[in-house]
């Protein structure tokens, strides 16, 4: 199976590789654009993100399936919420969306992301560190490590990998 991974960030490229890990696959990242903000504002912006990555991945890559994974806030009563989504393309099939893990980001962080800086270089600055997307990611600073990046992505495909086997044994077509 040819799998196309919308992007070159290799938190994301671990996490689809840990989903797929039972099956034979050949794995291929290509840099596709979400389409969206550089910092999604919301889960529709988020979700639209994730589906442009995992259709524009099937298509150029020209795979079997095509996976998304993007990461964004979602403003609450509560504060600013991080949030993660991810699509799988498939020929044949409407993409299947997953969300994942949730979590407050402190005001600090939050109110710099509301002021229209993107999370990652707000991350770098508030951690100390350097390419924190790359590695732990926000979650992982958040948690102190009991989470990370790879984690939460994989949490999320392997929820898009649990649906895709679902639908394809029992030869559902979403349409």
């Amino acid at each position: 199976m040819r799998i196309v991974i919308g992007s070159k960030n290799p938190a994301k490229i671990t996490a689809v590789q840990n989903s797929f890990s039972k099956e034979e696959s050949e794995f291929i990242s290509l840099d596709i654009p979400s389409g969206v903000k550089d910092q999604p504002f919301s889960d529709e912006e988020t979700i639209r993100g994730a589906i442009n990555r995992a259709l524009g991945a099937l298509k150029q890559g020209n795979g079997d399936i095509g996976i998304g994974l993007e990461g964004g806030v979602q403003e609450t009563s509560h504060g600013l919420l991080l949030c993660n989504w991810g699509a799988l393309a498939a020929n044949g099939m409407e993409p299947l969306i997953a969300g994942g893990a949730r979590f407050l980001l402190p005001e600090e962080v939050a109110s710099r992301l509301r002021a229209g800086e993107e999370l990652g270089p707000v991350m770098d600055d508030y951690a100390k560190k350097k390419n924190v997307r790359k590695h732990e990611g926000a979650v992982g600073i958040f948690t102190n490590g009991l989470v990370n990046r790879v984690d939460m992505f994989t949490h999320l495909t392997t929820l898009l990998v649990g649906q895709f086997t679902y639908y394809s044994n029992e030869k559902v077509v979403r349409k």
